[in-house]
Formats: structure tokens, sequence, C-alpha cells
């Protein structure tokens, strides 16, 4: 990480830290005092948005059925899969919690960030200890992408959207495998909002 003035903030994005078993313990090695972002939305839409990128480059995988479950009759899902095993974020939390204490980990509900950006850019500013400066007037709602977009900055011509990746159409899934993964991740979810105190109403 860059050296960085008491009047800075440096930020770095890895989506896979969350999920790796050795990153709490390398990060706070590096600084305990780290401030931690995570944004987190419904599990089984998750799994199937990261089925859905995994098939725009894998035309040839196994149906989303096939590796979700290990016996679909039975209801046994495949928590090897990574799709699946992501989602099951109070297992990952439970890692960085023998690390981090909570005040120091913050949560972003990838849900709300879609219909209230600002209000959860606020959240994360008041959790960085800075001024509320990125509010309302800084997105328009893409009706391509189907999710907020930040307007022009200043020093650019063009608006900042996310990538091509984002926001694609996702594959159609049986409504009884929904169902089935809804039941598998509930007491996960439980779990999970209870440690963190806030109920992000993915039932």
């Amino acid at each position: 990480m860059p050296r960085t003035l008491d009047s800075q903030i440096t930020m770095e994005k890895t989506p896979s830290y969350f999920v790796t078993r050795e990153a709490p313990k390398r990060i706070s090695i590096m600084s305990r005092d780290t401030k931690l972002i995570v944004v987190v939305r419904n599990p089984v839409t998750r799994a199937i948005s990261d089925y859905t990128q995994t098939l725009s480059k894998k035309p040839d995988i196994p149906t989303f059925e096939a590796l979700a479950f290990r016996n679909r009759s039975l209801g046994q899902v495949d928590t090897s899969w990574n799709a699946i095993r992501i989602g099951m974020y109070v297992l990952h939390l439970e890692n960085w919690l023998q690390y981090f204490p909570l005040s120091q980990i913050h949560f972003v509900s990838g849900e709300r960030l879609i219909t209230d950006p600002a209000g959860e850019l606020g959240r994360v500013q008041d959790f960085l200890g800075l001024k509320r400066i990125v509010t309302d007037k800084h997105f328009y709602f893409n009706k391509t992408k189907g999710f907020p977009c930040l307007k022009k900055p200043e020093s650019s011509s063009l608006p900042r959207c996310l990538g091509k990746s984002k926001g694609r159409t996702h594959v159609q899934i049986d409504q009884e495998v929904i169902e089935q993964l809804r039941e598998f991740y509930r007491p996960y979810n439980i779990k999970f909002y209870e440690i963190v105190g806030q109920d992000f109403r993915w039932d």
C-alpha cells in the first residue's frame, strides 16, 4: 500500500479478500487500524450472477442446477462450488472477527446500493469519518444497465458507469431451485444478520 498522510485515506478494492482464509491475518499484520467495507447481496442472486458471468466466458460449463447441488432431490447443496460458498457470509465474517472488531467492518447492501446509492454511500462516508460529499445529485439511473451510474465528473466528458460485465441479464433458473437455495441460505443469513445487527431482508 502507498504511504498515506494523516489527511488522506488510501483505499484498495479486491472482492476475493472477504472469502480468502489468509487475508484477515495478513491485513491485520499490515495494519490493525484498517477499516473494511464489504458489499453483500442476496446470496441466491449473487450465485446466479456469478454463474451468468462464468457462462459468458465458458459457454460449455454444466447447468447452474448441476453445479449448485450434490443431490437435488435430497436438497444437498454443493458448498464446495465457489458461487455457493461465497454467499455463506457468516462463515467468512467469523474468520475476520478473529482479527478485526466488528466496529471496523462496514457492510453495504448491494440491493440498496442500486435503489439508494447516495444513502448507502452516505453511510460509507460516515463510517470512514468523512464529510458527506457524495449525494443524490451525483447519480443518474441508467435504463440500459438497470442501475445508477455516476454523473460526468468535471475532469471527464463521459459519465462513470460499471463495465460491460455488470448489469447483464441473468440466466433463467427454475423457481424451485431458487426456493431450495433460499432454504439452504436462511440459517446462514439469520446468523449473519444477528452478528452484524442488520437485517438485509433476503428472505
